[in-house]
């Protein structure tokens, strides 16, 4: 197996272990792990091909769906759902 193969192995690995930490440690794994996918993705589309690419886009999209549409509504302007109040719009403990 190549080398961008073995590291979105890894890269899944990273994510799955991420998502069971709680939610206020997070953060910082989640952003480092964004930061790297499309890094790791065009790699992989280079060493194998456009196909291979776009299933590690899709699951980007998948994983990391609604950090990326936060990311969109605010980068468009609209409103957004402050994830530290509950439904109420109390603040979070």
């Amino acid at each position: 197996m190549s080398l961008p193969l073995v590291l979105g192995c890894v890269w899944i690995i990273a994510a799955a272990v991420t998502a069971i930490l709680p939610m206020h440690r997070q953060f910082a794994p989640g952003i480092a792990l964004l930061v790297l996918a499309p890094v790791l993705i065009g790699w992989i589309g280079y060493q194998h091909g456009v196909l291979w690419a776009a299933f590690g886009l899709f699951a980007l999209g998948s994983m990391f769906r609604r950090p990326l549409i936060w990311f969109a509504r605010k980068a468009m302007g609209l409103p957004v759902h402050d994830p530290r109040t509950d439904a109420a719009g109390e603040g979070a403990p």
